[in-house]
């Protein structure tokens, strides 16, 4: 038996059809795994914390996976990042858009997904429409108008135990239950942006991106803070804000 290996990866997901491996197009999972499999010189199979949707960006993704190689598992980010192109030219000259921060051996019953007890995301919406990173943040029209001290007022109200299923889209896989604990919910502004940074011990499909347009629309006065636990209790879908777009969205900390 090998050793049970966890990497922590960032990555710029503007150029990857998502986390999950998937026949015919890029995925963060399918480079990681070609490249792994270079190195072993056979199939090596991980296991993320997190599906990340297409166009998603992540600051600290995890995944585990077992290493029967010989080579150090502390020499595999170096390896690693060579391939991706981090360092230089990556596979088919492309430049490196994954990066792997760090590997460790773990004990035999870790696994990336079921020893996870929560997660931190951060949402930028730019204030500054520079077009030059229109693929790492949100431009929302009106965005230099946004209420921050509003968009905190709502936030307040989401914080804790709730059923969250007014902030799920449908499509995703079915849950047992849509109760989730939201523990931080904090909206600041950094670099001519409104970040939202919110922490919780899991995230139903898409929640992170509604919560983020829903309070994009009490920023901009659309909506009143007064109105989220209404929109919370009704459970609906329907009375939540728009689902804001991937590119605006980071998977910043993964917690075991």
């Amino acid at each position: 038996m090998g050793k049970n290996v966890l990497i922590k990866i960032e990555y710029d997901g503007t150029n990857f059809s998502g986390w999950q491996i998937q026949s015919e197009v890029r995925t963060v999972q399918g480079e990681i795994e070609h490249v792994l499999r270079y190195i072993a010189g056979g199939d090596v199979h991980i296991h993320g914390t997190s599906r990340t949707d297409a166009g998603v960006h992540a600051l600290g993704q995890c995944a585990s996976f077992e290493w029967n190689s010989p080579m150090p598992v502390e020499k595999l980010p170096e390896v690693m990042n060579r391939r991706f192109g981090a360092g230089g030219a990556g596979r088919c000259g492309a430049p490196g858009d994954i990066r792997i921060l760090s590997a460790e051996v773990m004990d035999d019953d870790f696994h990336a997904r079921y020893s996870c007890k929560g997660k931190t995301y951060i949402y930028v919406i730019d204030r500054t429409g520079d077009i030059f990173i229109r693929n790492r943040a949100y431009q929302y029209p009106g965005a230099e108008n946004l209420d921050a001290d509003a968009m905190r007022e709502a936030a307040s109200y989401i914080v804790g135990t709730h059923d969250f299923k007014c902030f799920e889209t449908a499509g995703g896989t079915p849950r047992e239950s849509t109760v989730r604990t939201i523990s931080a919910l904090d909206i600041y502004e950094a670099d001519s942006s409104v970040m939202i940074e919110i922490t919780g011990d899991g995230f139903l499909y898409n929640m992170v991106r509604i919560i983020a347009g829903t309070l994009a629309e009490v920023g901009d006065g659309r909506r009143k803070a007064s109105e989220l636990p209404g929109i919370i209790e009704s459970r609906d879908r329907a009375n939540a804000g728009f689902t804001a777009p991937p590119q605006g969205l980071y998977l910043k900390e993964i917690y075991f």
